[in-house]
């Protein structure tokens, strides 16, 4: 106990003379303050400065960059398109209008068909096929509760053959 007693007697308290002969010191930044920023040094740093032309070849290298993905996403989907059955008609089922002897390919295209000629305006006047008609994927069975006789469903020319 003794050596910490006298270690607090060695302690000086500043007293009028000595604060004197101190040299003044920067006062502290309170803890709200924000911190002093640190000062730049002269030593030579790993990246070069930044210039016009350095900025304009990275940015070169950034468009290459994207075309290169664009033309890659391109050829993907261009590689996707080919792998991919195109649409076409199960053959199973093909609609004759025995008003004007057409033949569709199926029962929503001759609904389509109809629907977009203009034929079945007074139908839709009346509501019957929703409020848009155009949307309804439903639209043909519509049309034949109205017209029944106009109608038939008829087999592909190579089943009938077999």
């Amino acid at each position: 106990m003794s050596t910490k007693k006298s270690a607090v007697k060695k302690l000086k308290t500043p007293t009028p003379e000595t604060l004197s002969e101190e040299p003044i010191s920067e006062p502290q930044p309170s803890p709200e303050s924000p911190e002093p920023q640190p000062e730049v040094s002269n030593a030579p740093t790993t990246n070069p400065p930044l210039t016009l032309e350095s900025l304009h070849q990275e940015l070169e290298s950034l468009k290459q960059l994207a075309e290169d993905h664009t033309n890659l996403i391109t050829q993907l989907q261009e590689t996707l398109a080919h792998k991919r059955k195109p649409v076409s008609s199960n053959g199973k089922v093909q609609i004759k209008d025995k008003q004007t002897g057409m033949v569709y390919p199926s029962k929503n295209n001759a609904y389509q068909t109809l629907l977009k000629s203009g034929e079945l305006k007074d139908l839709v006047d009346k509501g019957i096929f929703g409020d848009i008609p155009e949307k309804n994927t439903f639209g043909w069975y519509a049309l034949v509760r109205e017209l029944p006789d106009r109608f038939e469903e008829v087999k592909p020319a190579e089943e009938a053959q077999q």
